[in-house]
């Protein structure tokens, strides 16, 4: 070999060397992106965030009913999008791109932060079903509907924080009407915390709650969804067994891929509902106490912190029956079975006289 040639070939060999430590030092790089991103954020405390709310916008500490649970939601939607790597749904990049877990965090957030805000449109913020609607609560919802993993023209953040800042708009007209600068400017805001508007409410969190246990119960092993099939199937006669078929879609066992997506929808549900739920327990106090509710919400609230508890494996663990290994996702089955238990509880207790 020719002096040109091992000179080369040295050459050669560096720029290879250079380009795989550039490489590792990127790859470190987006393994230890990749665990702060997509570690989900830890609870608050609503009513401190309130206060802050209340400091930042130099108005007083008094504040209004209402103000609590609106500043809730706008705080919820605000920690989707400024949380540890921002909103991840909508990323066209790596390490973003890769994180589907945080992703289904913040869509089972984004559910709940959605049913808070149309029941603060539509039952909250109103006197009577004949009653007008808040103009910033009119503007607010839809921009919470927007399509969640839009990346431009508009991107879904620009959208949220428009719902964000109507909500803000309907805060400071809950304090001081001339004060604020949104499409209602000069009128009085209103929140009506009454039995009948939290039953409504309520019945939402039911189904939601209740739809998200079975898909947690249906990552089982195939047990769970033979067992009851052989059940229903038993207690059935021939015809109604036709009709059952005919009209219903028969539970499914949660595809292997998916049953992490699932898990983590579902912590970012109860971590979104924890704080609603904390919240409609601080404004609705009054009419809980006197319906003697507020044990009620407590074991709701209970429930859900029982479910954010952290996990000691790095993967989302699947065993069945008494095994050597957890089954997460029966173990988040059964306190968010627990909390619509609870949740049909205070639905009757609103419904009564």
């Amino acid at each position: 070999m020719s002096e040109n040639d091992s000179l080369q070939s040295e050459q050669y060999r560096g720029i290879l060397w250079v380009l795989g430590v550039i490489s590792a030092v990127v790859l470190v790089v987006m393994i230890v992106l990749g665990l702060w991103w997509g570690e989900p954020p830890k609870p608050f405390n609503v009513f401190d965030e309130a206060v802050i709310r209340t400091k930042d916008t130099n108005t007083t500490n008094n504040m209004p009913i209402g103000y609590v649970y609106s500043n809730t939601l706008a705080h919820i939607a605000e920690v989707l999008l400024h949380k540890p790597g921002g909103y991840i749904t909508n990323d066209v990049a790596p390490p973003g791109l890769l994180l589907d877990n945080i992703a289904s965090w913040e869509f089972g957030a984004l559910v709940i932060l959605r049913d808070a805000t149309s029941a603060l449109r539509n039952h909250f913020a109103r006197d009577q079903s004949q009653s007008a609607e808040d103009p910033d609560l009119a503007i607010a919802e839809p921009y919470f509907y927007y399509e969640r993993n839009s990346w431009a023209l508009p991107s879904t953040e620009a959208e949220y924080q428009k719902g964000i800042d109507a909500l803000h708009n309907y805060m400071t007209r809950l304090q001081n009407p001339d004060a604020s600068r949104g499409k209602g400017k000069g009128k009085k805001a209103h929140f009506y915390p009454r039995a009948d508007n939290l039953w409504q409410y309520v019945e939402l969190v039911i189904k939601r709650l209740g739809g998200i246990s079975t898909r947690l119960a249906a990552s089982d092993a195939g047990n769970f969804v033979r067992e009851l099939t052989a059940q229903k199937t038993l207690a059935l006669t021939a015809t109604e067994q036709n009709t059952m078929d005919q009209k219903t879609t028969p539970l499914t066992q949660t595809p292997w891929m998916e049953i992490d997506n699932i898990f983590y929808e579902a912590r970012g549900a109860s971590w979104a509902l924890l704080h609603v739920l904390k919240a409609i327990e601080h404004d609705f106090r009054d009419i809980l106490l006197d319906k003697r509710a507020m044990n009620t919400v407590d074991i709701m609230i209970h429930a859900l912190e029982n479910s954010l508890a952290p996990t000691l494996s790095p993967v989302v663990l699947n065993g069945s029956g008494y095994g050597l290994f957890a089954n997460y996702s029966l173990t988040m089955a059964n306190y968010i079975s627990r909390a619509n238990a609870a949740a049909l509880d205070l639905r009757d207790i609103m419904n009564r006289g």
